[in-house]
């Protein structure tokens, strides 16, 4: 004997489902008949009929609200998403309609007028929903660190902030080692800066971290930097705490702090940018090769003009501590570097419009281009050394 299905004994016994609708005395008797005969709860039972109701008479309406953000309001928003250079929801959110516009000037957008409108109108819980199911889960790997104390730090004052009320041209500066997993022998070094009020940010690659290359590197930020440079504020690794360093800085009258040895977040902006932006794009491989060093400066040029017009960021206001837990509050709204100095009144309108005709002549669609045409060109060139020394050892 064929044992039927659960959807057969409900079609089966429907009809009569229907004729007690009125009659609750028999209705219970069902209740208690099918749920026993098909194995589920009492309280299921009236729903079950209720679905297979609404099959019967073509009703094909999903329960709950009707879905507002289609599939073609979601393709949208993987276009921008991809712009954002696949960013979490709080900063994709506020440089939407930034996106859609520089992918509307390129004729790169292909998405109808009501599907613009959704996504333009879209709530940041709804852009943080969608972008948290886009995003990709990367694990996560520290590097190591070759910062050593310098037993002239005495010469350089500590300066424990507060940072927020400073200018622009305060930054602190940082260097990242692409040592791989050993720090023996010659490879690259990235001198990062970031600016404390702005969060405007440049990187230098260098080879090795002497005092010369560092100080040239940091001459070079200075030249490309759209303000005046007023301070540098850097841990209390040898490269930064010594002679050289110092006599630069007060050749440009350029004031030189460093962070107290031993607290790691004295240097809280750019230590976020280290991994936010090297490790992020060049990762934690090893480049022991110096014709290297040219290309990762071409990379950062494209970088920092994608990072500082499109990539906005959102900054911690507050870090309170109440009992076992941290409380940190950010800002309402993420901006970019490039917003930031359009807001501010101590920055002269000479540079904002210099800022402005670079900003409306780039496309973050080609920056990210040439940003995967450059990283790839780095790999290649390292892998090529590593093969060409193998073959000569």
């Amino acid at each position: 004997m064929v044992m039927a299905t659960k959807r057969e004994v409900l079609h089966e016994h429907l009809a009569a489902w229907l004729e007690a609708k009125n009659n609750r005395k028999r209705r219970g008797k069902m209740t208690v008949m099918i749920s026993e005969a098909i194995h589920i709860h009492p309280k299921s039972v009236s729903r079950a009929f209720r679905r297979l109701q609404l099959k019967t008479e073509g009703e094909t309406r999903r329960a709950g609200r009707p879905r507002l953000y289609t599939n073609d309001v979601i393709a949208a928003l993987v276009d921008v998403w991809e712009v954002g250079d696949r960013c979490c929801g709080e900063l994709l959110h506020p440089m939407i309609g930034e996106y859609v516009d520089c992918l509307k000037r390129a004729a790169r957008w292909n998405h109808n007028e009501a599907a613009t409108a959704l996504l333009r109108s879209m709530s940041l819980i709804a852009v943080k929903r969608y972008a948290l199911r886009l995003q990709k889960k990367h694990g996560t790997r520290r590097g190591m660190t070759s910062t050593k104390p310098s037993s002239l730090k005495s010469i350089i004052p500590v300066f424990k902030g507060p940072w927020k009320d400073l200018p622009p041209g305060n930054g602190q500066i940082d260097t990242v080692a692409h040592c791989g997993d050993t720090l023996l022998g010659d490879f690259i070094f990235t001198l990062n800066y970031t600016d404390a009020a702005t969060m405007w940010t440049v990187q230098r690659a260098q080879w090795n971290k002497g005092q010369g290359a560092t100080v040239e590197s940091l001459d070079r930020i200075k030249q490309v930097l759209p303000f005046a440079m007023l301070m540098v504020h850097p841990d209390t690794g040898s490269e930064f705490i010594n002679r050289n360093m110092k006599a630069w800085c007060d050749e440009r009258r350029i004031a030189m702090t460093r962070s107290e040895p031993g607290k790691k977040n004295d240097n809280m902006y750019v230590e976020e940018r280290n991994g936010h932006v090297v490790r992020r794009y060049l990762g934690y491989a090893r480049f022991d090769v110096q014709e290297a060093v040219q290309p990762m400066n071409e990379l950062y040029d494209v970088l920092g003009r994608y990072l500082n017009h499109f990539k906005a960021v959102r900054r911690q206001i507050s870090r309170e501590r109440i009992g076992s837990k941290i409380k940190r509050r950010y800002e309402a709204k993420a901006m970019t570097p490039y917003q930031r100095i359009m807001e501010r009144s101590d920055i002269h309108d000479d540079i904002k419009q210099r800022l402005r005709e670079e900003h409306a002549s780039l496309d973050p669609l080609k920056l990210l281009e040439g940003i995967d045409t450059l990283k790839t060109k780095i790999h290649f060139i390292q892998r090529t050394a590593r093969e060409r020394r193998g073959v000569l050892s």
